[in-house]
């Protein structure tokens, strides 16, 4: 049954913990004040580039690395015809309305990394639905001999 759990859940919660890390760490009004951000852009290391520079990466990136691997592993699941499937859409769908809650009325959670989680949790519930719906109509035209 862990089949039909959203595997963007992980970066969901990953970003939670932060969040609630930033909070923990300096109160409300740091949250408020960016903080969830600013631990999100802190760099974690980085990386010389030929270039002469560095690419500094943070928390965030790796975050948003991670979100994407996953969205492609939910895309080839919203594949499956399996009835399991229709469980995954809907639990997708709720994590969609709990992301998109946290977005837009929860302090610490308005920020461009999690306005991309919440973009990918989106595209897995229509990429889920869609292909659903193309490969029921296939099967409904495939049975239809006329």
């Amino acid at each position: 049954m862990l089949i039909a759990l959203p595997l963007l859940v992980i970066p969901v919660v990953l970003y939670n913990l932060v969040v609630l890390t930033s909070l923990l760490g300096g109160g409300a009004t740091a949250a408020a004040a960016g903080g969830a951000d600013a631990i999100l852009r802190d760099p974690m290391f980085s990386i010389p580039m030929a270039s002469g520079t560095s690419w500094n990466v943070g928390p965030g990136d790796l975050i948003l690395m991670l979100s994407l691997v996953l969205l492609f592993f939910e895309l080839l699941k919203s594949t499956s015809s399996q009835k399991v499937a229709i469980v995954n859409h809907a639990l997708s769908m709720i994590l969609f309305v709990i992301c998109l809650v946290e977005f837009l009325l929860i302090r610490g959670f308005a920020t461009s990394t999690f306005f991309l989680i919440v973009t990918m949790v989106m595209l897995d519930v229509l990429a889920g639905f869609i292909v659903t719906i193309i490969s029921a109509r296939k099967d409904l035209d495939f049975g239809a001999t006329a």
